[in-house]
């Protein structure tokens, strides 16, 4: 049973042995539980407001499918059956189509609406650990177990006449690290941006977008398994199986001023290796989830946890938020977070990001006003224009006439 109203933030945690559950990030509060799934790692992605989608690996065959899920219903309902198993999974912008790494090398691209396969990919020869896309959503960034990272054009997934070796249909892909690729990300920018690798060789790698141009290597004291750029692309928030948090100041104008960041390492400390890191509240607060199921939130500016909360169920597979605001509180009876809520300071950041939405949507209506002024006063300039053109070829005509 739905019950209004929609929260900012949902965080939806995958297991591969357990449920999907899904959380208010600034309370813990449980909100859904979505059963029937046993779900690979970076396996589930957002589609839309009100729907997600899990990969699923059968216990009984090792079969490999995509679910859907609605908010209203606790189990799948529809089932996409793959060609192969199946592991990271990410959607395009619209949520239209769905793209999956298989442990043959391929990506499968679906149709989220028929559930067709309309095309397998041969991005790699080694099974593919992780899959992103950039931020208009043109690229497909994808990375494999043999180190290998593969950027292409998203067109190229959903036109099967392409062929993958013709010089035509040509993609970039580059030996990127000396192990399996754990996570890739993007910055807001179009295909001139950065991308950013990270890998269990204990590195996190800064790369131009396109071409793969190499422009940093950061190493790490232990294997790299998350990682996430703030909104503003100035810092990297990197985490592993020591379960340390480590923060690292980035600028990628320049190669010099690539080299000049610094890596601060938070005195806090999850009890197992972290396996996903989100931004919540327009980059504010940073949420890590540990391989047990607990869940911790922090704030950026000195790396204070200030909420701990989630379940032992035995492991975490993939993490996603929902931001937009489509899924609704849901009853879940009397089951309860297993841990502890957001207290006086949770509160206070979600009053802060509340009060922070609120300028925003203001800011947003003063350019929306702004712009409708400007297009008036265009709309008057032309009107004008056309008036002192006609008056000028009246004078020229008049003038013509008395000439002759």
């Amino acid at each position: 049973m739905l019950s209004p109203p929609p929260l900012p933030e949902v965080v939806l945690t995958a297991s591969p042995d357990g449920p999907i559950t899904a959380y208010d990030p600034y309370s813990g509060t449980v909100v859904g539980r979505f059963n029937g799934n046993r779900c690979p790692r970076n396996g589930i992605c957002i589609l839309g407001n009100d729907v997600f989608a899990a990969t699923h690996i059968s216990p009984e065959t090792g079969a490999g499918s995509v679910r859907i899920y609605y908010w209203w219903s606790t189990s799948c309902t529809k089932s996409v059956p793959l060609p192969e198993p199946v592991a990271p999974l990410v959607a395009s912008v619209d949520g239209s189509y769905i793209f999956s790494g298989g442990i043959s090398g391929q990506i499968h691209s679906v149709v989220v609406d028929s559930g067709d396969v309309i095309r397998s990919f041969p991005a790699h020869e080694k099974p593919v650990s992780c899959l992103a896309i950039n931020y208009d959503g043109s690229l497909i960034l994808s990375g494999s177990d043999d180190g290998t990272i593969a950027v292409i054009p998203i067109f190229l997934l959903l036109d099967a006449s392409f062929d993958a070796d013709s010089r035509y249909s040509s993609y970039t892909r580059f030996t990127g690290h000396e192990s399996s690729v754990t996570g890739l990300t993007t910055g807001v920018g179009r295909c001139g941006g950065i991308m950013i690798s990270c890998s269990l060789d204990c590195t996190c790698k800064v790369w131009t977008l396109v071409n793969g141009i190499h422009l940093q290597t950061v190493r790490f004291p232990d294997e790299v398994w998350c990682m996430v750029l703030n909104p503003s692309e100035t810092e990297l928030f990197v985490a592993g199986i020591e379960g340390m948090i480590y923060k690292r100041r980035l600028k990628v104008e320049t190669r010099k001023q690539v080299a000049g960041g610094k890596t601060v390492v938070w005195a806090e400390m999850h009890g197992g290796g972290v396996v996903a890191m989100e931004m919540l509240g327009y980059g504010r607060i940073l949420l890590t989830v540990s391989e047990n199921g607990e869940i911790c939130a922090w704030q950026v500016d000195g790396g204070k946890m200030i909420s701990g909360f989630g379940e032992k169920i035995g492991g975490v597979s993939g993490v996603v938020v929902n931001g937009g605001g489509g899924f609704a509180k849901r009853e879940v009876g009397s089951e309860e977070c297993d841990g502890y809520g957001g207290g006086e300071e949770m509160r206070k950041a979600v009053k802060e990001v509340a009060a922070m939405d609120d300028a925003l949507k203001v800011a947003v209506e003063d350019r929306s006003r702004a712009i409708s002024n400007l297009e008036s006063a265009i709309e008057i300039n032309e009107k004008m224009l056309k008036l002192m053109l006609k008056e000028a070829k009246t004078i020229a005509k008049f003038n013509d006439s008395n000439n002759n």
